[in-house]
């Protein structure tokens, strides 16, 4: 019965996978035409193929001034975040118990509350340091949502690291910075890589606090993408959602590779 049932399971599972991928994958086969024509208005399918919005993008000044604005924001919440993130996890797997559990939780629920509660809150908080329509505004507030990515990444990682190692060296008369720059660090640099892209991508993608933080000096990639698509249905966005779709291949490319290579160190 069980052999006879275990084809069906696994057939009606990659059926499933199917399915998923195709829905995850449809809206890109309706935005990359769009993003390689050179139509004046946004519409699928395409009238006429072509780089026209692609330079539409690259020779606008506000578009520019978005996508500078969201790298020297994303630039410094990937340094900060991963930072915090990566310390608040060797804190993590220190703690035993409930006490571990509690401040995994903790660690990690701006991702959990909804994204509006927190942009609200973060706006009042803001408000009162004065820091709204500023990018360090921006940077403090994206560093907040980012570094429950960077502890859901390095919690895993250090949890397939082995302690034994970094007891020996202890107990060779290393010190525990010592110890973490020559042990710990090597072993987890794959995940720390992993670590900052996923932090790099949740600021540049963000939006939600971005509308009540950015304000019109600081305007984003993802603002401005709103923006043109509220008030003109501006056909620009299709080519910097291909842009951003790029970029987040060639990252988590990046970050497999990193990993393999990796693994085939430590084999």
């Amino acid at each position: 019965m069980a052999l006879q049932g275990l084809p069906l399971r696994l057939w009606t599972l990659r059926a499933v996978c199917a399915l998923v991928a195709i829905y995850l994958i449809v809206p890109l086969g309706i935005i990359l035409p769009i993003a390689f024509s050179n139509d004046t208005i946004l519409r699928f399918p395409p009238q006429s193929m072509g780089l026209g919005l692609f330079q539409s993008y690259f020779s606008s000044g506000p578009w520019m001034r978005a996508t500078l604005n969201s790298l020297r924001v994303a630039a410094p919440v990937m340094l900060l975040a991963t930072v915090l993130g990566t310390l608040a996890a060797i804190g993590i797997a220190r703690l035993k118990g409930t006490a571990r559990q509690s401040a995994y939780g903790l660690f990690i629920s701006p991702l959990i509350l909804p994204a509006i509660i927190n942009a609200v809150a973060m706006y009042f908080f803001m408000a009162k340091l004065k820091l709204i329509g500023t990018i360090s505004g921006l940077i403090l507030a994206h560093t907040v949502l980012a570094v429950p990515f960077v502890v859901i990444v390095m919690t895993t990682t250090l949890q397939g690291v082995d302690r034994d190692l970094e007891q020996a060296s202890n107990s060779l008369g290393a010190g525990r910075l010592r110890t973490f720059v020559h042990i710990t660090l090597p072993l987890i640099r794959p995940g720390l890589f992993t670590a900052a892209i996923f932090a790099f991508i949740a600021s540049f993608d963000e939006l939600i606090t971005a509308l009540f933080i950015s304000g019109a000096r600081s305007t984003t990639l993802p603002k401005q993408m709103w923006d043109g698509i509220r008030d003109q249905m501006d056909p620009t966005i299709a080519a910097v959602s291909a842009v951003l779709i790029i970029l987040a291949v060639v990252l988590m490319t990046m970050a497999g590779v990193v990993r393999q290579r990796s693994e085939k160190a430590h084999r």
